[in-house]
């Protein structure tokens, strides 16, 4: 199930659309929900991972961004990581068409409200489960989603940083592995070059031995 889609701008976090579907069957408070997402809008920018994952518990936020736009969705955490990248794929693509030139100038929250029929509209096609099963086989060139960076929300927003910060970390520990394989490999080969060199002194200490002490 989708609950909640937010449309906003990396430059500034400004909301451009919104929808929300309230969780009768748990009696689920989205309006926190509504409240982290905000927060998290306001902390992207164009250092930010282009798709990202973030963990709130059973419940998953996913964002996409391109061309300045980001589009962000709560979901469960059952559902499945491919249909929700394509779910906000399709948004982008229909949301920047229509407004993309008027992304840069607009100053009022939400105003592009009226996207929410679209939004409506194409939900239900991936929240179904026979238009999932169709949709599961024709997004075949969304990219590999188990590569995507996965993260947890109340981390990135109780530490106050932005998800470039988290992309740099990632990238550090990248490094950090790649340099200690390097430093093994370095350690492995300097232990060889060692016993070959000890073998040597071993093999010409026994040669001078029998040289001087069985022929003198």
């Amino acid at each position: 199930m989708i609950f909640l889609t937010m449309i906003a701008r990396v430059a500034d976090g400004l909301p451009l659309a919104a929808s929300m579907q309230e969780d009768e069957q748990s009696g689920r408070d989205l309006q926190q929900y509504q409240s982290q997402a905000k927060q998290l809008l306001r902390k992207l920018n164009t250092q930010s991972p282009d798709r990202c994952v973030l963990e709130a518990g059973d419940m998953n936020f996913y964002y996409f961004i391109a061309h300045g736009v980001c589009c962000l969705s709560l979901c469960e955490a059952s559902f499945p990581k491919k249909m929700a990248f394509g779910y906000l794929e399709d948004l982008h693509g229909e949301f920047y068409e229509q407004y993309g030139k008027r992304v840069a100038t607009v100053t009022r929250p939400y105003t592009f409200i009226e996207f929410d029929t679209y939004i409506q509209k194409t939900k239900r096609s991936y929240v179904d489960s026979r238009a999932r099963r169709n949709l599961s086989s024709i997004n075949t060139e969304l990219q590999d989603v188990q590569r995507i960076m996965v993260a947890n929300i109340e981390d990135v927003l109780q530490r106050g940083e932005a998800l470039s910060a988290l992309d740099t970390k990632a990238s550090n520990l990248s490094s950090q592995a790649k340099k200690y394989r390097s430093d093994a490999k370095f350690l492995n080969t300097r232990s060889t070059y060692a016993k070959v060199a000890a073998a040597a002194v071993v093999f010409i200490t026994l040669i001078i031995y029998v040289r001087f002490w069985w022929l003198g």
